[in-house]
């Protein structure tokens, strides 16, 4: 029976040792690592795949996802530098590249870079003229992007991209710009309806000219608008005046105006 009792215990505590070390085993996804601490000392990255880590509390692994993350930003109401009360929504993408130290410099890196972003959100927008946010996206995504990618480089963390997604207004700003913009399309109508009569005034001077100089074409567009006539009103008479009427009338009116120009004065 004491040998029996001796075999036992033997088991017993062969058991336990294997699972003491089994419970040190540890797996790590592709997308992950695991930061190794022993006895509260940094040691090094574990993972992709099994790692093993030695049990009892001395050694701790920390598993970090290293892949994109993407954070829609909470709605910010900030005021433009032109006092113009704007609340904005942005989105966030960003990364670990180092991940210890994500661990060993900032206790909660997600947390940190959020909150940073929404601070510099409200910075940046403070900065800028309401029609900057609005017109130059590109430029205000652009510097949202470099005044937060230095801050988090110490943290171990790579902004990808921080960009605006929505800018809303005041209502009262809103139809303010509402009438602008109808003005604005006004003025353009305007001016390309004068554009287009000028253009037409050109046009119809260089016909009287090329007209002028062959008096056959001025017949045949006349011929030309009376067909026309005909066609959309059978009942319209037309009346014919002979081209040379016109143009011995105009002789007539010039010879009297220059007899009148030469004529003396009476006394």
């Amino acid at each position: 029976m004491d040998i029996f009792d001796g075999l036992n215990w033997v088991a017993l505590a062969l058991v336990l040792v294997i699972a003491i070390l089994f419970s040190g085993l540890r797996i790590a996804q592709e997308y992950q690592r695991g930061v190794l601490f022993r006895l509260g000392r940094f040691q090094g990255l574990r993972g992709p795949g099994l790692f093993w880590i030695i049990p009892l509390g001395i050694e701790r692994s920390v598993t970090i996802d290293i892949r994109t993350r993407t954070v829609s930003a909470e709605q910010q109401e900030t005021i433009t530098r032109d006092s113009v009360t704007v609340k904005v929504n942005a989105v966030l993408w960003y990364r670990i590249v180092d991940p210890s130290k994500s661990v060993i410099t900032v206790a909660d890196a997600p947390s940190a870079v959020y909150q940073l972003a929404l601070t510099s959100l409200r910075n940046i927008i403070g900065k800028h003229d309401l029609d900057e946010v609005l017109q130059e996206r590109d430029k205000i995504n652009g510097l949202l992007l470099q005044g937060i990618g230095a801050s988090t480089i110490p943290w171990g963390v790579e902004v990808e991209r921080f960009e605006m997604k929505d800018v809303e207004l005041p209502e009262a700003m809103q139809e303010v710009m509402a009438m602008q913009a109808e003005a604005v399309r006004e003025k353009r109508a305007r001016i390309i309806k004068a554009e287009a009569e000028m253009e037409a005034s050109e046009m119809l001077a260089l016909a009287a000219r090329r007209m002028a100089e062959n008096p056959a074409a001025l017949e045949l567009r006349r011929f030309q608008m009376i067909a026309e006539v005909g066609a959309e009103n059978n009942s319209t008479t037309v009346l014919m005046i002979p081209a040379e009427f016109v143009s011995s009338a105009k002789s007539l009116s010039d010879f009297l105006r220059d007899k009148m120009a030469k004529s003396p004065e009476p006394r």
